[in-house]
């Protein structure tokens, strides 16, 4: 990362009217984002450690919606989630020019890495590898079923970074914001039993859970990767 000292007009025009609207970024996702990025590339550091709860006290937002939109901005590629722990995040910020898909409006493209095996594939590393999840699940949530719009939903780690969870297709689903946030690191089994018992998904819905899980362990619900990626 450059650490020459960041046109601040370019940044914000570049954040405002290509990085914001492209990728479907809420207030709450904006207002964490800036104020992560105030206290890193704008000082020149690429790297910050911080709470959670400190950072939601500065932006006068609740915890659990500072949390949220620090998730999503990892999901999204806004930003990489290095580590978590109970002394807070250590997270990598990315520039707006740097996270744009190909596009209009001045977008940097996100740089081309062919991939020959998509069992290697890291689904997290670039944006159009994270959008082939969300297409694979027809814009519905992985877990509760419930079709969301493409900017409440984000991705999560069907066994949980935390206990050895890789960014595979076969470890990623597309999620409700709801779902993630309830899901935290219990097993997708365990968080599909506990739907089933508040009644959000039917015997059959359930059923059919199990086996879509089963089936993505086995590696039979591959994304269509994009052109670029074959």
């Amino acid at each position: 990362m450059p650490r020459k000292k960041l046109a601040a007009k370019d940044l914000w025009i570049q954040f405002e009217d290509v990085l914001a609207p492209r990728l479907g970024l809420t207030v709450w996702d904006r207002a964490v984002y800036s104020y992560l990025l105030r206290h890193t590339l704008v000082v020149g550091k690429t790297r910050l450690h911080f709470a959670v709860m400190s950072a939601a006290r500065n932006l006068d937002l609740s915890h659990g919606t500072a949390r949220q939109a620090v998730r999503r901005l990892n999901d999204l590629g806004a930003l990489r989630l290095l580590e978590r722990s109970k002394t807070g995040h250590l997270v990598e910020m990315r520039l707006p020019g740097q996270i744009c898909p190909p596009g209009k409006n001045g977008g940097s493209p996100i740089a081309k890495q062919p991939v020959l095996d998509i069992e290697a594939t890291d689904f997290m590393s670039t944006w159009a590898l994270r959008k082939t999840i969300h297409d694979r699940e027809r814009s519905a949530c992985f877990y509760c079923m419930r079709r969301s719009p493409a900017k409440v939903l984000c991705l999560d780690h069907v066994v949980p970074r935390a206990h050895g969870g890789l960014n595979s297709y076969r470890n990623l689903v597309s999620c409700c914001l709801e779902c993630n946030s309830h899901k935290s690191d219990r097993s997708a089994r365990d968080f599909l039993r506990m739907l089933y018992r508040q009644g959000r998904l039917t015997p059959k819905e359930f059923d059919g859970r199990l086996r879509a899980l089963k089936n993505l362990a086995a590696g039979k619900l591959r994304p269509i990767l994009p052109t670029s990626a074959r």
